[in-house]
C-alpha cells in the first residue's frame, strides 16, 4: 500500500478542512487506518484511527467532538473532517496504514505512511 496525504491549507480559527489519503495498491481494505499530527518541535502524536471496515473509530481527546475519522474502501480513500479548528491543530497530518485489520493509536503498528500534509491555523 502507498498513501498518499492532501488537502491541508491555511485557515482561520473555526475553520474546516477536510484531509483525504489515496491508497495505491491492493490490501487497503483489509488495513486499519490513521492520522497522526506533528507540530514543529513536537514528536508525532496520535489523531484518529479507524478499523477496517469503518466500523470502530476512536479519536485523541485532544480533537473530540471536532474531528471524524472516515473512509470509503470502494474509493480507496481516508479522510479527516477536522472542524473547529485551533492553533493548536497546526502541525503536518499524516495518515499510516496499520499492520492489522483494527485501528491503533500507537504509530508503532503502521507500516506505511504517506509524506504528510500540512495544515497552519491561524488566530
Amino acid at each position: 500500500v502507498q498513501l498518499q496525504a492532501f488537502g491541508g491549507g491555511l485557515v482561520q480559527a473555526g475553520g474546516s478542512l477536510r484531509l483525504s489519503c489515496t491508497a495505491s495498491g491492493r490490501m487497503f481494505s483489509n488495513n486499519g487506518m490513521g492520522w497522526f499530527r506533528q507540530a514543529p518541535g513536537k514528536e508525532r502524536e496520535f489523531v484518529a484511527t479507524i478499523n477496517w471496515n469503518g466500523g470502530s473509530t476512536d479519536v485523541a481527546d485532544s480533537v473530540k467532538g471536532r474531528f471524524t475519522i472516515s473512509r470509503d474502501n470502494a474509493k480507496n480513500t481516508l479522510y479527516l473532517q477536522m472542524n473547529s479548528l485551533k492553533p493548536g491543530d497546526t502541525a503536518v497530518y499524516y495518515c499510516g496504514a496499520s499492520r492489522y485489520a483494527y485501528g491503533s493509536s500507537q504509530a508503532g503498528r503502521y507500516t506505511r505512511w504517506g509524506q504528510g500534509t500540512l495544515v497552519t491555523v491561524s488566530s
